[in-house]
């Protein structure tokens, strides 16, 4: 086995993390099998992450991060400001409906960080981070495109944590695929009412 800076091997170790749970389950994976699914030893992992919690905010992070690089990258400026928003939606629907394992896997991490005593703060980190993601979004766009917001901006980020949190569980539940242009629309028609081009 190939010596990996401590860095990279949590990044795999936190990858192959994501595709067990998305597969198992929370609750059903253990370390060890962590450990088997990136092809290391037990004591790799130990090495690594102190705790579980630890893990578990890798994974929230690592997630999360995947879906913000795919939004970053759409949202450069185009002829209009509503072609620029509705970029960001489709970027981030794009990789709902091609990784949907992965973000039902952030509502299971959710539910089991919330009944586990002890990690109800991921619970709430994992959300904050959300939050968080749309502020630095948002404050992109306010860069690049010379924005002015009608609604402060911690309030706007945490409205659209919400609302694609909502979005996100209502197509894993119904998988309607086909509504989801009509839904980017208005949420994209929504969104530039909220704003001023300068």
């Amino acid at each position: 086995m190939a010596r990996l800076p401590s860095a990279e091997r949590r990044r795999q170790l936190t990858e192959a993390a994501i595709r067990a749970m998305a597969r198992d389950g929370v609750p059903n994976t253990t370390t060890r099998s962590i450990a088997a699914e990136a092809g290391v030893s037990l004591s790799v992992f130990h090495y690594c992450f102190d705790s579980k919690q630890e893990l578990i905010e890798s994974v929230i992070t690592t997630i999360t991060g995947h879906y913000v690089t795919v939004v970053k990258d759409a949202l450069r400026p185009r002829a209009t400001l509503e072609e620029t928003v509705r970029a960001g939606f489709q970027a981030y629907w794009d990789h709902v409906r091609a990784h949907p394992d992965e973000h039902m896997l952030t509502y299971e991490l959710t539910q089991y960080a919330l009944r586990r005593p002890g990690f109800e703060h991921l619970a709430r980190r994992q959300y904050e981070l959300y939050a968080e993601t749309y502020a630095d979004l948002i404050e992109q766009l306010r860069q690049t495109m010379g924005l002015r917001l009608h609604v402060p901006a911690p309030v706007v980020a945490r409205y659209l944590a919400a609302m694609t949190d909502g979005l996100t569980l209502n197509y894993l539940v119904l998988g309607d695929a086909a509504a989801w242009n009509d839904i980017l629309d208005t949420v994209t028609a929504h969104m530039a009412g909220l704003v001023s081009e300068p």
